[in-house]
């Protein structure tokens, strides 16, 4: 069972950043702020709760400062996530700058990140079991903060994989590889658990972001199975399922033949770069220059006699 409504008026007031407390409580209001005071730690039960004074649908002062306190609360809990795929992605946008000015070839197609709604977090929380406190939250939901890495090639996979899990600031959790082990569905994917390290102003947070890296097939096969399971709410007829593991079979197939086409490419570009080579002997030696290492040349010589022209 979800939450109830209260629960999530809640959660939607107190993380909209333009929220104000009341001056006065309608029905709903009262009804929130009952089911969640054990949140926040502010009492243990909902009936003590209930005790507050409530005459005249009026809010004291003191339950205004508990209220505004609740917010401040979420949006710190709910910034660490988002601090943290701030500094993930600054990680994947260095490489990005790296291949791309270093490497012929980039391994990284694009990137994608999300932070679930406090409110998708505590209906989790429910379905687990767990009752309701941030350090459940934080022990028990390790999928708040997401970013989803597709590439085009099953090797890269691996490859990102690698050079993420070399960087001595990220912990790796757990990984859970379903390229080599499928889900009963089909679903294909590397997912990586990783704690990364979040300075605040006043403290240090290790915070859990779930990476999933995949090829741009697996992510196309993944989109289509979340919109129809969306659209068929959760019960897709069979026939529906068959077809989308064949799809998933068809995805995987094709992954694997552009594989092979990208090596078998790479490889005649070697061959090519290696015919086309400049003989040059010295000292009764040859020597084998490679005609991009000619060019890189030719373009220097180019550009410092056109400077020496203009001087």
């Amino acid at each position: 069972m979800r939450i109830s409504t209260t629960v999530s008026f809640l959660i939607n007031q107190l993380s909209n950043q333009k929220w104000k407390a009341p001056s006065s409580l309608d029905r709903r209001w009262r009804l929130y702020h009952k089911g969640v005071l054990c949140l926040f730690g502010r009492v243990e039960t909902t009936q003590e709760a209930g005790a507050w004074n409530w005459s005249d649908n009026r809010m004291d002062q003191y339950q205004v400062e508990q209220l505004k306190s609740m917010r401040n609360e979420l949006s710190r809990f709910m910034l660490m996530y988002k601090f943290a795929l701030n500094e993930l992605e600054t990680k994947i946008d260095i490489l990005k700058e790296e291949f791309r000015i270093l490497h012929d070839y980039n391994p990284i197609e694009n990137t994608k990140s999300r932070v679930k709604s406090p409110e998708s977090i505590l209906n989790k929380l429910q379905r687990k079991g767990h009752d309701i406190t941030f350090s459940n939250i934080k022990r028990n939901v390790k999928d708040i903060a997401g970013l989803r890495i597709t590439c085009s090639f099953i090797s890269d996979i691996y490859q990102i994989s690698d050079m993420l899990q070399r960087q001595r600031d990220l912990k790796v959790l757990e990984i859970k590889d379903y390229i080599k082990n499928p889900k009963s569905n089909g679903y294909r994917s590397l997912h990586i658990l990783v704690e990364i390290p979040v300075f605040m102003s006043d403290r240090e947070e290790h915070v859990a972001v779930e990476i999933q890296i995949r090829t741009i097939a697996m992510d196309f096969w993944a989109s289509l199975e979340h919109k129809i399971y969306y659209k068929h709410n959760k019960s897709v007829p069979p026939h529906l399922l068959r077809e989308l593991k064949e799809a998933a079979e068809s995805a995987i197939a094709l992954d694997h033949k552009m594989e092979r086409l990208h090596l078998e490419m790479a490889a005649m570009n070697v061959k090519d770069e290696e015919e086309s080579a400049t003989q040059l002997t010295i000292n009764d030696q040859q020597f084998s220059i490679p005609k991009v290492l000619l060019d890189l040349l030719g373009n220097d010589r180019s550009k410092s006699d056109t400077v020496s022209l203009s001087n």
